[in-house]
């Protein structure tokens, strides 16, 4: 059973302000059905799928959770005028436009605590991916960085939880917790990057995923 259906149904839905009961008078269906639909407890038909993607003016594959992007193109976004060097790949494209899609977030002045939060929590991820890189070559000498190595990668770990734990607060005490995200108001306000953050997402989940039905087999 297709697990992403269900979820993506249902967000459409509420993201639109549409009641269960009116969507389900708008596609054919008794409401009891539709919620059978939402709660994954019955699969539709083609028909209703291809109905259901025009209700939504979104995509079959969207609808299925085969790609990120609400009008279905493909995984790969396109090139961005600022995303640096041409040769950086398209997966690194996709990650650096992320990026700035998240920091460009948080521009706004009563933003300036949580901001400054991600952007210590992303600067620490980057300087520990580093570490690896550097560590590779036994050669390359250790008095690089003048924090030891044994006790880097934890403290390193530990300086991100607290940038975490801190943009958790100023997220939730900010403006961030008056303002509503859908994937409409991403693609809307962040165009030349909606993109690349929709697909991160999905790129992301899909690794969490696997890591998740790893451990229960």
């Amino acid at each position: 059973m297709n697990t992403d259906f269900p979820r993506i149904i249902t967000l459409l839905r509420k993201e639109r302000n549409i009641s269960q009961k009116q969507a389900a008078a708008d596609l054919g269906v008794s409401q009891a059905l539709l919620s059978h639909y939402e709660k994954g407890i019955r699969e539709c038909g083609l028909e209703f799928l291809v109905k259901t993607a025009d209700y939504y003016n979104v995509s079959c594959d969207y609808l299925l959770g085969r790609c990120a992007e609400p009008n279905g193109r493909p995984e790969a976004p396109s090139p961005s005028a600022e995303s640096g060097s041409d040769s950086l790949t398209q997966p690194q494209k996709m990650l650096i436009d992320s990026g700035k899609l998240v920091l460009s977030m948080l521009n706004a002045p009563e933003c300036s605590s949580l901001e400054k939060s991600v952007r210590g929590y992303l600067s620490l991820a980057v300087y520990r991916i580093f570490r690896v890189i550097y560590s590779a070559n036994p050669k390359n000498d250790r008095r690089f960085f003048t924090v030891d190595s044994p006790a880097a990668d934890g403290l390193t770990l530990a300086a991100m939880e607290l940038k975490k734990a801190q943009a958790e607060n100023a997220a939730k005490n900010g403006t961030m917790q008056s303002v509503q995200i859908t994937t409409n108001s991403i693609s809307e306000n962040h165009p030349e990057y909606a993109s690349s953050l929709l697909n991160q997402i999905k790129l992301c989940e899909d690794s969490v995923n696997a890591v998740s039905h790893s451990e229960e087999e």
